[in-house]
């Protein structure tokens, strides 16, 4: 079997991968739906892999793999990594959760991350509202996550917050020492939250990145008494192109309060200091921006020789990511959490996508199906209205 094509088309913000091979069978990968403007960097990989044979996924994606970056330009390689392993299941007659060793586990549990409700404003009694319409939403989740700090527009919104300025209209790039008020703010809301969810459903938080050490030291001291589930990207997260392990370091070795990374990073290689320094308790790539689905699984192993938990993020992979994200959390070992449940991002997206189960989350899990490949597919049909220009022959 060869390669024939590599295609790229944005269908609803997202790059969809889709390779076709000389017998006619075909593999579909995702990227995260914020990120349009990786079409051009999926087709620049084309002529590095026409001709390959798609079913040998490793050396296939080791032409590519150091041509990647940390995120967002690592998607590219992991999405095609994804549609190779789709094509391999489905040539072998198998789903990829048996080409990556087989079952761990039946169902697989998820987190919420992506069931949203807008905030009403930034309160301790808005986050509490706000939780109590998160924990009643049909899937049932056992642990939920919520932006607070520098991770969403508490920062911003609440007055004498921290001691930084302020950059309008840019993600990701508030950040400072925090003021006593905005310490106690965020425990107050926190406080919040854990009241409505008692001990039924799991509380983690979002924090930035932004975060001084000493502030991280004090929040996770202070947080200490409500046995929250993690602290995540306090340091460093989206769109940092470092690790800094021994900064993190400083933080965990402080407190019993579990901290958690990882999401922005691309390969193995670059988690190797966090697990050899013991800096962080939980690492959370993304198997759609990490390297792919194999990355993500050879992590998890490396990261639980170290006793490091695995909880992958996955916010905003879509559902081809969804189905990747299935048949990868089947295979991981015990240092497996939850991953991050993502959803169809518009929602006609739940319109032309096949093979998914329904409903597809009960009471925090999925069920693992047993289709070759990755299991779901475009309803091409349905599907064709929603091509941008220029992607008309994208099913072809």
């Amino acid at each position: 079997m060869k390669i024939t094509d590599l295609k790229c088309a944005i269908i609803g913000g997202s790059p969809i991968v889709r390779i076709t091979t000389d017998e006619g069978i075909d593999g579909l990968g995702q990227a995260e739906w914020a990120k349009p403007h990786l079409k051009p960097h999926v087709l620049y990989y084309r002529d590095f892999i026409l001709g390959q044979d798609p079913t040998d996924v490793e050396r296939v994606v080791s032409r590519i793999r150091r041509l990647g970056s940390f995120k967002p330009w690592g998607a590219a390689v992991s999405a095609i990594e994804v549609a190779l392993w789709d094509i391999a299941g489905k040539a072998a007659g198998l789903p990829v959760y048996k080409l990556l060793g087989g079952k761990v586990r039946d169902k697989v549990r998820v987190y919420n991350g992506a069931v949203r409700f807008p905030l009403e404003g930034h309160s301790p009694g808005h986050y509490a509202e706000n939780m109590a319409r998160m924990k009643e939403s049909r899937e049932g989740f056992s642990i939920i996550k919520q932006g607070i700090a520098f991770h969403g527009e508490m920062a911003d919104a609440v007055p004498d917050f921290y001691y930084g300025q302020p950059q309008p209209g840019v993600r990701f790039m508030q950040g400072g020492l925090l003021t006593e008020r905005g310490l106690k703010h965020i425990v107050a809301c926190t406080e919040a939250m854990k009241d409505v969810l008692g001990e039924e459903v799991g509380l983690a938080l979002d924090c930035g990145p932004g975060f001084t050490v000493p502030d991280a030291i004090r929040l996770a001291r202070a947080l200490e008494p409500l046995n929250i589930m993690w602290l995540e990207d306090m340091l460093t997260g989206d769109y940092t192109p470092y690790v800094q392990p021994d900064l993190y370091r400083e933080v965990t070795s402080s407190t019993s309060t579990p901290i958690h990374t990882g999401e922005q990073i691309y390969l193995r290689q670059n988690f190797q200091d966090l697990f050899e320094k013991k800096a962080v308790n939980i690492v959370g790539p993304d198997p759609l921006d990490v390297g792919g689905i194999a990355e993500t699984k050879w992590i998890a192993e490396y990261a639980d020789l170290h006793g490091v938990l695995i909880a992958p993020h996955g916010t905003a992979d879509g559902l081809i990511g969804l189905a990747a994200h299935v048949h990868l959390a089947a295979t991981l070992p015990r240092n497996y959490i939850a991953f991050e449940y993502p959803t169809g991002t518009p929602a006609w997206w739940y319109d032309i996508i096949e093979g998914l189960p329904d409903p597809i989350v009960v009471d925090s899990f999925i069920e693992v199906w047993d289709r070759p490949g990755l299991g779901v597919g475009f309803n091409v049909q349905a599907a064709r209205q929603y091509l941008s220009g220029g992607d008309e022959d994208f099913f072809d």
